[in-house]
């Protein structure tokens, strides 16, 4: 039943790319009722995510956190924020790219390649460090895949071809105005994260954690510096997406590149 539940997940979630892509080829950027149902197939898709993230994350000993696993869940977030964002807001083309990322991880997680890592956290400063770590991570990945959107709608511009999908995408300054809200959000949420670490991790720069501790902190110096030239200097277009994805490229060393080496390289 889980394998059958895990590949009607993954083929819901290509076809809401697939229906999502046909749109934006398409230029249908006026109709919403359209827009909302290419995206339901995403939102089944995610209800059967769930569903087999907690039969492999929840073990009696604690939690399962090997690297599908975190893998998998942080995907299923992301895609749970385009969704919901996408009601009010023109994002629902940030999903053509996280769809497929999903089903890859919903794939990777069914196949069971992941050691197992089986942690149990007795205090609730931990467990909460870990959540806004996770709901940080997710809502800077949307800014990141965010700022890629935003650097072709730039150089499609600028070479004068606002033709194809870029008809379809909203209009250069709105785009700018959403990457920076999904930036400010993500970036006081991995500053309550690290301020929650701070606090309740006994040794936040053990050896265990020191990599990801160091990494973690120079991403949010590079979001402030980023949000501070916002504010100071206007920073937009290149400049903003360059800083935009520095900080997600060292964030996701932080996140995933530890897990990648010591549980699959040196396993």
């Amino acid at each position: 039943m889980s394998a059958l539940i895990t590949l009607t997940g993954i083929l819901l979630y290509l076809l809401g790319a697939g229906l999502l892509l046909h749109r934006l080829r398409s230029g249908i950027d006026a109709n919403q009722h359209s827009k909302y149902l290419a995206l339901i197939p995403a939102m089944i898709a995610a209800m059967l995510h769930i569903v087999v993230l907690y039969d492999a994350l929840i073990v009696p000993q604690g939690l399962n956190l090997g690297l599908f696993n975190v893998l998998s869940l942080t995907t299923w977030l992301v895609v749970i924020l385009v969704l919901f964002s996408a009601i009010r807001q023109p994002v629902e083309n940030l999903a053509i790219a996280v769809l497929p990322i999903a089903a890859l991880a919903l794939l990777l997680q069914a196949l069971g390649l992941d050691p197992v890592e089986r942690l149990s956290f007795d205090s609730m400063g931990v467990k909460f460090h870990i959540l806004l770590s996770l709901f940080s991570f997710s809502l800077l990945t949307i800014a990141a895949i965010q700022a890629a959107l935003l650097a072709i709608q730039t150089q499609h511009l600028r070479n004068r071809h606002p033709g194809g999908f870029i008809r379809a995408l909203p209009p250069l300054e709105t785009m700018e105005k959403l990457l920076f809200q999904m930036i400010g959000l993500g970036y006081l949420l991995l500053s309550l994260a690290l301020l929650v670490g701070i606090t309740f991790i006994e040794d936040i720069f053990a050896q265990h954690l020191v990599h990801k501790t160091v990494l973690a902190v120079i991403a949010w110096v590079v979001f402030a510096v980023l949000l501070w030239g916002r504010l100071r200097f206007g920073w937009r277009g290149r400049i903003a997406i360059r800083w935009t994805l520095s900080g997600y490229a060292v964030l996701l060393l932080a996140y995933f590149g530890s897990k990648l080496v010591l549980e699959l390289i040196l396993a």
